[in-house]
């Protein structure tokens, strides 16, 4: 038992000894934060569950604003670096587009799609898929997002007039069959069981992450191996990629007999759309690149990236818009401004008249980031504006801190959408804003991401009146920002 215990002890200070030699210090080391136990440093401060771990990054946000948006920690042996100061941030997106090794642990579902992919992989693939996203393609889904819509304001009206409810399950399950819908080209709509087993795994592979993250034992692949949570995600593996590899292969034989089609809308207008991967196939066929597993890959990618985050973007701004009667009724003007009493669908067009409801987008995203986190590896010394970073190490850059730093004034707590408005009461600074992240390796579906909220967003404010109160909300951070409390809302039907 002794020689064991020693045997423990030298593997540690060994391991403590080779991570020192591969990383020393720069000559301009940030200030070093507080609070440091011996050996562990401050990883007992970030110990707890998700709500805790939220509130432990945002005071660690606010030290950081008060020594110039930047400072160290150590967990174990390690040093890592936080940062909250817009211009450093951009530096280091730019100059480092190596993702850390906690991204790994989406691989097994997303690969090295876009999110995840090695350097390499990105910028090859990057370029490849910028047509995909380009505004003429983007503009065959509106129909899609009209229609998805429509479908969103008929569930809520079981809701109306019964008190609060959650509204979360609706806008989750309504992104789901939206991206997937432009992604696949499979409509959830019909609920069949394997769409139904689609929706449910989906959701539930996230939550494997998660409990990956969050249980510090299974970072390593070995103990993950043998794991509950690991016997969890091949269960989910095996549905969402026997759905998205289905999908591939009926694409790919109708391509082969020159029978791919656009894909029908659902409505009776009988307009179509092409989905994601119908392009990818087509571009892999063209250009002799791509092949189905990285096909698969990306439009895995895709699925992940537009649904959890729009359908929170969604849910917190509906309660704020909830708690503010009279940012509501703004909302409500323009609508009827550019729709009048109709009914109709967004059009192109309408979508550029909308300022004020995208003001008001962005102000949720800027209060509530959904994506709070984002984390680097440094292969490279980093100079910032007053300190240098060191290679080798990890930096964590708080999109979420970007949105709530000084800068943006006395009243940055408040839900103002009006200061989107007028460029004199925004921060002087361009990068003062991340919802999409920002640098090099930024969101690629930001255009779609506006034209499907917003044309959701149209939908339901002219149907429904809501009641919300956006105080009670209790937070937790579980990769993305969520809420664990305080979110629900009351609609009524809205009379012109």
């Amino acid at each position: 038992m002794i020689m064991l215990i020693l045997f423990w002890v030298l593997c540690v200070v060994y391991s403590y000894f080779l991570w020192r030699q591969k990383s020393q210090d720069t000559d301009n080391e940030p200030p070093m934060l507080p609070g440091a136990w011996p050996i562990v440093g401050h990883a007992p401060h970030l110990i707890g569950d998700s709500c805790y771990l939220w509130k432990a990054v945002t005071d660690l946000a606010n030290q950081s604003y008060e020594v110039g948006g930047v400072v160290s920690a150590s967990i174990g042996p390690r040093t890592i670096y936080v940062i909250t100061d817009p211009d450093d941030f951009l530096t280091v997106a730019n100059t480092c587009l190596e993702k850390d090794g906690f991204y790994d642990f989406a691989k097994p579902w997303l690969g090295e799609g876009l999110v995840t992919g090695i350097v390499p992989i990105w910028k090859k693939h990057r370029k490849l898929l910028n047509p995909a996203f380009s505004q003429t393609v983007l503009d065959g889904f509106l129909d899609v997002f009209n229609s998805q819509a429509r479908r969103l304001v008929h569930d809520l009206a079981a809701q109306v007039g019964k008190g609060p409810f959650d509204h979360w399950i609706y806008t989750r399950h309504n992104a789901l069959e939206t991206i997937c819908l432009t992604a696949l080209g499979v409509d959830f709509g019909d609920h069949t069981l394997l769409n139904n087993q689609y929706v449910v795994a989906a959701e539930e592979i996230f939550k494997t992450m998660v409990d990956r993250f969050q249980q510090f034992w299974l970072h390593s692949p070995y103990i993950f191996k043998f794991s509950a949570v690991k016997r969890t995600q091949d269960r989910c593996l095996k549905i969402l990629h026997n759905m998205s590899n289905t999908v591939l292969q009926m694409r790919k034989s109708e391509l082969n007999g020159n029978i791919l089609t656009e894909r029908n809308t659902g409505k009776s207008t009988g307009l179509k759309f092409k989905a994601f991967m119908d392009l990818l196939l087509e571009l892999s066929i063209e250009k002799g690149v791509l092949n189905d597993r990285e096909i698969r890959e990306h439009v895995d990618t895709m699925i992940v990236g537009g649904h959890d985050t729009s359908a929170n973007v969604l849910m917190y701004t509906l309660i704020l818009l909830g708690s503010h009667p009279e940012v509501q009724e703004k909302v409500f003007e323009e609508l009827h401004d550019v729709f009048g009493t109709s009914d109709r669908d967004v059009e192109k067009h309408d979508l550029s008249k909308l300022v004020y409801l995208e003001s008001v987008l962005k102000e949720s995203m800027r209060l509530y980031t959904i994506v709070p986190v984002v984390a680097r590896r440094l292969h490279c010394n980093v100079k910032l504006k007053n300190y240098t970073l060191a290679a080798g190490r990890t930096c964590f850059m708080f999109l979420f801190g970007i949105h709530r730093h000084p800068m943006w004034g006395k009243d940055l707590d408040l839900f103002k959408p009006e200061r989107w408005l007028d460029p004199a009461k925004l921060p002087d600074n361009p990068n003062a804003f991340a919802g999409f992240s920002m640098g090099r390796r930024m969101c690629i579906g930001k255009s779609y991401a506006y034209m499907s909220m917003k044309t959701t967003l149209a939908h339901v404010m002219r149907h429904y009146r809501l009641q919300g109160d956006h105080t009670k909300l209790q937070l937790k951070l579980d990769v993305m920002l969520k809420p664990s409390t305080g979110y629900q809302i009351s609609i009524e039907k809205r009379k012109y």
